[in-house]
């Protein structure tokens, strides 16, 4: 499989101070569903926006194609236009990414950044609205959006571009079972079209529903393990060492007395 995106031994401290990645590498393949799994302060936010080229490592190397790239290659006009082309990247809060007066000029924002004909990028807004079936929200501002709304209008304004590979940052969190499931479909819909999906989160039912390959980052903000989702999920021992389940001693009356079980749980949001 090609290659489309992948680290190097990458390592990253913010304020060169607090360690993000401690010499991460990991490959995404082009087409590859990928889901980065981790405790919350492992590192996984951190991955997402070094492959996003919002984060520059301090040593080690992203590569985009199998170019390595730097804060410098963004100077570059034509690799810039490029990149932004190729990789989208959705924020964990929808906040951060929505500014624009309307649903709708979120969603033109992207293309005409990036110099397409007006009529063409609204074309494409127009669809993406309907297939995220948020039609009526086209004049709506930000504000007025609910979580789920906010969500969908934020995943909008990076499908415009029609990205090659698309990174979300723990997208289902806060959301509601119905829209969870919408966004898990619109995922295999994407994943079926050929795109490249690369999603955090430490939410383990949406790591069996994807059955993507899976990357376990430590508290260590280290790569523990990267393989298939079922057989990162049947390794309770290594789940437990990264702080994804933990056990529960129940206690409770018997004739006998006190009798004592342990019993695992995943984290839930």
């Amino acid at each position: 499989m090609e290659t489309i995106l992948a680290l190097c031994g990458a390592a990253y401290k913010y304020y060169d101070k607090i360690t993000a990645l401690d010499g991460v590498s990991l490959s995404i393949g082009r087409g590859q569903r990928v889901t980065v799994i981790g405790a919350n302060g492992s590192g996984k936010s951190s991955l997402l926006q070094v492959l996003a080229g919002l984060l520059f490592p301090q040593s080690g190397e992203v590569l985009f194609n199998g170019v390595p790239f730097t804060e410098k290659s963004f100077k570059d006009a034509e690799f810039l236009r490029q990149f932004r082309t190729a990789v989208g990247y959705v924020f964990q809060d929808s906040d951060v990414q929505l500014f624009c007066p309307t649903v709708y000029d979120e969603l033109m924002f992207g293309p005409l950044q990036l110099c397409m004909d007006e009529g063409e990028a609204s074309g494409r807004a127009l669809e993406i609205m309907k297939m995220l079936e948020i039609e009526a929200l086209r004049d709506r501002p930000p504000y007025m959006l609910s979580g789920g709304e906010k969500k969908k209008a934020a995943i909008g304004s990076v499908l415009t571009m029609n990205p090659e590979v698309i990174l979300l940052d723990e997208p289902t969190s806060g959301l509601d079972p119905r829209t969870q499931a919408f966004l898990v479909e619109l995922l295999f819909t994407l994943g079926d079209a050929g795109k490249t999906i690369v999603l955090s989160t430490h939410d383990l039912a949406l790591v069996e529903e994807l059955q993507g390959e899976t990357a376990v980052l430590t508290e260590g903000h280290t790569i523990e393990r990267v393989g298939s989702a079922d057989s990162i999920l049947a390794d309770e021992e290594m789940l437990l060492r990264v702080n994804l389940i933990h056990e529960h001693i129940h206690r409770h009356k018997d004739k006998g007395g006190i009798l004592a079980h342990r019993h695992r749980h995943a984290h839930s949001d």
